[in-house]
């Protein structure tokens, strides 16, 4: 896949839950005390809301990686140090698995401190913490609030657009979570972010063809991860013709039609779920170096 193909992708999608989403956090933003903005760790850039500041203005956020059993972390960590130059909060995380929810909460009671301690002075009673949850579809939103509720109290699946509503729900006495379905930006025009947001499915199947996403995750394992192309798919070089390549990886994965012919759409399958159940661990997509590219 050429760069310029990757570069001129330009998406428009903007579901009408998602433009509602965003009108709703307006409205109950004077309700809301921190923000904690979701990511995956392997695309902290490309999986970051872009006007999420311009949304919630002035409130004290967290940002939280999940998925970080799953990422690059030597390229990962650069990220966290970029956003902590910047005045970020920065969690990272696999909550899955190594869930530790009092880091969470430990650091969300320093941030609302000061505030807490306005309102004793003024001889109030501490408030209950109101916290809104956001990220883009399918990075861990979900699982991240079941984990802190202790229990399935929202809807998971490995897919976008699972959450519909806001919903409050309480975790303890002293926090209580605003959830909120996915947002992303009303155009996606900026570098490889579409490629990247296809390829981890943070964007729904048929926003990009199949095809095309397959060849950028291939093209993007030979140019930063050639060990994982070599050791799962027996592949050392991407040919120019993508076709030629997955011809190679559908004879040694076994997808064959009647007669011998490859059978790509089950390729496609194979290399498109590695990526989404987690098979392939170890990946980070965005690059810092790349950021002045995608500004």
């Amino acid at each position: 896949m050429e760069n310029n193909r990757q570069n001129q992708t330009n998406i428009n999608w903007y579901p009408g839950h998602m433009a509602k989403t965003k009108r709703l956090i307006k409205e109950n933003l004077e309700q809301i005390d921190i923000v904690y903005e979701v990511v995956d760790a392997r695309m902290p850039y490309s999986s970051k809301i872009r006007d999420l500041d311009d949304i919630i203005k002035n409130k004290p956020k967290i940002m939280i990686m999940t998925k970080y059993d799953l990422c690059d972390k030597t390229e990962t960590k650069k990220w966290i140090a970029y956003y902590e130059r910047q005045n970020y909060n920065v969690i990272a995380m696999d909550i899955e698995h190594q869930f530790v929810k009092k880091q969470i909460l430990h650091l969300t009671e320093e941030l609302l401190k000061e505030k807490w301690e306005k309102l004793e002075a003024k001889g109030l009673l501490k408030k209950r913490a109101r916290v809104l949850v956001v990220g883009i579809p399918n990075v861990g939103k979900s699982t991240l609030i079941n984990r802190l509720v202790g229990k399935n109290v929202v809807g998971t699946g490995n897919r976008p657009g699972v959450t519909k509503e806001l919903n409050w729900i309480r975790i303890s006495d002293t926090v209580e979570l605003l959830d909120s379905p996915g947002i992303l930006w009303p155009k996606i025009d900026v570098g490889n972010v579409a490629y990247n947001l296809a390829s981890l499915t943070a964007i729904k199947e048929e926003i990009l063809p199949l095809f095309d996403v397959t060849e950028y995750i291939l093209r993007m394992f030979e140019k930063y991860y050639p060990n994982t192309l070599k050791e799962r798919y027996g592949v050392e070089n991407i040919e120019e013709d993508i076709v030629e390549t997955m011809e190679l990886i559908g004879k040694r994965r076994g997808c064959l039609l009647r007669g011998g012919e490859i059978d790509y759409d089950k390729v496609v399958a194979i290399i498109m779920n590695d990526v989404k159940s987690g098979i392939i661990k170890n990946i980070t997509f965005d690059r810092i170096e790349d950021l002045s590219e995608n500004k």
